[in-house]
């Protein structure tokens, strides 16, 4: 048996969205707030949502862009102790974002290999960013989820592992439906209690840690 957690990146690992604060700080508010407001209110797909969003931001920029997001990144604290503690207690620890490589990757660079990051790529060669989608749904989701987390953990789940998954919003929700336990903090917990998923929630990853240590959430 291997204990798998399956940990969200924007919102989560990162204090705020990185999406949104780019979309904030690049794009047009009348062309990206409806967007914003499609994706959450699950009325567009995240893949569509997402990829139009991207559609507003001009290729030329990608410096500003990644100079931007790695400057006001604040990552969650107790993220090292989590992976140390992941690490000696033999816990395989993988990023499943709706993030994009360009920002995903340099931001993390140091604390985990690419081969532990499943997210979106980006393709910077047209006028506009193009959105590309390495793990897009496979036969058993049909929610066009752009970086579907359900297909990942379908695709690394062995008869016996248990999944673990941690999130903060409605890109989360797919996986926390079939997870073996989840660990929640704000529009994630509002979800789960509307449809009845357990979950235990959480500030920081000390308290994931903490409740790791003190409770068999896997038993």
């Amino acid at each position: 048996m291997t204990i798998r957690i399956l940990c969200d990146f924007d919102g989560t690992v990162t204090e705020h969205d990185n999406i949104i604060a780019l979309m904030k700080e690049f794009a047009p508010p009348a062309a990206f707030e409806p967007l914003k407001k499609g994706v959450l209110d699950r009325s567009l797909s995240i893949q569509s949502g997402v990829g139009q969003m991207f559609r507003l931001l001009p290729s030329d920029r990608k410096q500003d862009y990644v100079d931007f997001l790695e400057q006001r990144a604040v990552i969650r604290p107790g993220f090292k102790t989590l992976l140390a503690f992941a690490k000696s207690n033999r816990i395989d620890f993988a990023i499943v974002s709706g993030g994009i490589d360009f920002f995903v990757e340099p931001i993390l660079k140091g604390l985990l290999t690419d081969e532990a990051i499943y997210c979106n790529g980006s393709d910077f060669s047209e006028e506009t960013i193009r959105i590309e989608w390495p793990h897009a749904c496979d036969a058993a989701c049909n929610n066009q989820c752009g970086c579907c987390k359900t297909s990942i953990a379908r695709k690394l789940k062995q008869d016996g592992d248990v999944i673990i998954a941690i999130g903060d919003s409605v890109t989360d929700f797919e996986l926390a439906k079939q997870a073996d336990h989840v660990y929640a903090r704000d529009y994630l917990i509002t979800l789960c209690e509307q449809h009845g998923i357990p979950y235990t929630p959480f500030e920081t990853f000390y308290d994931i840690v903490e409740h790791l240590q003190t409770t068999e959430v896997y038993a």
